[in-house]
């Protein structure tokens, strides 16, 4: 079983970081975003950036849920000259719908989910529950303390289980669980939907995606902020030894099996995400298994600087064209200074190559205008990279 090292998770302190003067690879358009949001949440008076402590700053949870809501989600935030480039945005990811090209890019705006998409769909997905078997976290290494968990699993419309599919796993914030995203096989969410859509009109590629918890032994455990970041930090012990073998029994994903070896060989054709918290554990999932996943997708959540990510990177014996990162947060986002100065940073180490997915980007960037910490706002990061996701030049399969 593979040996995970947690870097004083315990000890970090939420809230934001100073920005360092960045003369890199930053588009002019996506600095002047990043001089916005830092000038709208007061960066200047915000802590220093640490460089040595591993995770370095982590979202502020409140106690209000950042569950994403069920209302529907705005279809249309743009107007005059920054609608017309939305249009353009959204045929970037969707005019190869039906066919591939060697570079397929990011839009410059993130894309708005149409609230047509809230609406069940004709040719709908189908939720599953994944039941597992996995240890206390705490004395994960001692498996003196089993328990059972389950995921919840979005299952494609036409899938086959005699083709390989991609597989996402989506981790939720704090104050939520497995059920946050899509909702249940009983009661799916609008989210859920807005996907079967996606996937019906070509702007999503089909995939599972799986919905997990690191709630350990309490569905209460990511109430507790304290709590919640330490289990983070160690969930990628459960992740790799007892669900992603389950998903690879249960599914037809890349991987042969549910070993270490055949996960390792389809790591390719493997993401992991969240909001917020779930960022957060996003973070960690790059920090120990690159081995097993090449896309990532963190949203409003920092995490640690670009030394200390580029050293995790190393460290894991990869190196700058083993991985995409797609990075997002809001301009009303309490976590949006400290989380733009985290991709700022890493932007300016020698290893991270930010661009709009070209071939040779490893990290992508994009600031949300007026999205705040909440379910509209990951909803609607977590469709953005879902819509990215395999789609040629740096997302390649």
């Amino acid at each position: 079983m593979k040996d995970f090292t947690f870097r004083n998770p315990a000890t970090a302190v939420m809230g934001g970081s100073a920005a360092r003067r960045h003369d890199g690879p930053f588009s002019v358009c996506r600095a002047l975003a990043l001089a916005v949001l830092i000038v709208a949440l007061g960066l200047a008076g915000c802590a220093a950036f640490p460089e040595e402590d591993g995770i370095g700053g982590v979202p502020v949870e409140t106690a209000q849920s950042d569950a994403p809501s069920s209302e529907d989600v705005p279809g249309d935030e743009f107007n005059g000259a920054a609608s017309a480039a939305q249009g353009e945005s959204e045929m970037t990811m969707n005019e190869q719908a039906g066919g591939e090209t060697a570079d397929v890019l990011f839009p410059e705006e993130l894309l708005t989910i149409p609230a047509s998409y809230s609406e069940p769909c004709e040719t709908p997905g189908h939720l599953e529950r994944l039941d597992y078997d996995t240890y206390e976290a705490f004395s994960y290494a001692d498996r003196t303390q089993p328990l059972s968990k389950y995921a919840i699993v979005y299952v494609p419309a036409g899938y086959d289980p005699t083709q390989s599919c991609n597989v996402v796993y989506l981790m939720h914030g704090g104050w939520s669980d497995q059920t946050t995203f899509l909702g249940t096989p009983e009661a799916p969410s609008a989210f859920k939907n807005q996907i079967d859509h996606a996937m019906a009109d070509g702007v999503i590629k089909p995939c599972l995606i799986v919905c997990p918890t690191y709630n350990n032994t309490s569905p209460d455990d990511a109430a507790d902020y304290s709590l919640a970041l330490e289990l983070t930090a160690r969930y990628p012990q459960e992740l790799v030894g007892d669900l992603m073998p389950a998903v690879a029994a249960a599914y037809s994903t890349y991987a042969a099996d549910g070993t270490p070896e055949a996960l390792a060989a389809s790591r390719d054709h493997r993401a992991f995400m969240g909001f917020s918290m779930g960022s957060v554990t996003t973070w960690h999932i790059f920090e120990s298994c690159l081995a097993y996943f090449r896309y990532f997708a963190p949203a409003s959540g920092n995490a640690g600087s670009g030394a200390y990510w580029a050293d995790a990177v190393r460290r894991q014996g990869f190196g700058a064209e083993d991985f995409l990162i797609i990075g997002a947060t809001g301009t009303d986002d309490f976590n949006g200074s400290a989380f733009a100065a985290q991709m700022q940073d890493m932007a300016a180490n020698p290893l991270f190559h930010e661009g709009d997915g070209e071939a040779g980007c490893n990290l992508i960037f994009r600031i949300g205008e007026g999205e705040r910490h909440d379910g509209q706002a990951a909803n609607r990061y977590m469709y953005n990279a879902l819509a990215f996701l395999w789609r040629g030049g740096a997302a390649t399969e």
